[in-house]
């Protein structure tokens, strides 16, 4: 969610030595594929100039994101979503988990870098390759999901419900980051977030309910 992520919070494992060296790389790649989208738009970013602004080759560019699209869009959140959910109580309702989980994910987020996360989500309203590559992202996202969410229920991941159920978050989440930059980034991230899960926990209600 996040281009400056320089530093690993307290309350994230420690790493090793490499894995902090590949870390280190990720985030110069994508501080300088920002500061160039900043400066001279999305289509006019080069991977070389993005190679060359980052001290890297483009092929390190390549070797850590696939496609420029990869660079705004991937980040380290996954496996912290993961831990996160299977950490809570067994007994927690899977809604309550989900809401505890996605505000903390939310909250580092808008903390280590909040002007970069509006960045990320406009780029994704406005630009069509970077919202193409972010739904075909979310299917690795949404298995995690699965992964976890049929645990805690008791049910197989690839169910039919579970299924419905994690890609009914997925999709949700990513109106919210739309709706969001779509409207200059005026409400709260995670208030947002809080009423899309009010969606699909309770449905619809009629307006003034």
């Amino acid at each position: 969610m996040t281009a400056a992520r320089t530093s690993i919070p307290a309350d994230r494992p420690q790493l090793g030595l490499r894995e902090r060296k590949k870390i280190k790389t990720r985030t110069a790649i994508r501080d300088a594929t920002y500061r160039l989208i900043e400066e001279q738009g999305y289509d006019a970013t080069t991977i070389e100039q993005i190679a060359e602004l980052a001290e890297v080759s483009p092929s390190t560019v390549f070797r850590y994101f696939p496609t420029k699209e990869d660079i705004v869009l991937t980040d380290e959140y996954d496996p912290l979503l993961e831990s996160e959910l299977r950490a809570r109580p067994a007994d927690e309702p899977p809604m309550d988990s989900l809401r505890h989980v996605l505000r903390k994910a939310v909250t580092i987020g808008m903390a280590e870098d909040a002007e970069v996360t509006r960045l990320r989500t406009r780029l994704m309203a406005e630009v069509p390759a970077v919202r193409s590559r972010m739904m075909e992202s979310m299917s690795v996202t949404s298995h995690l999901l699965c992964q976890v969410i049929g645990e805690r229920t008791g049910r197989g991941p690839d169910s039919f419900e579970v299924r419905v159920f994690a890609m009914s978050l997925i999709g949700g989440l990513m109106e919210v980051s739309l709706y969001w930059a779509q409207h200059d980034h005026e409400d709260d991230f995670a208030d947002l977030v809080d009423r899309a899960l009010d969606v699909l926990e309770h449905g619809l209600t009629p307006r003034g309910e």
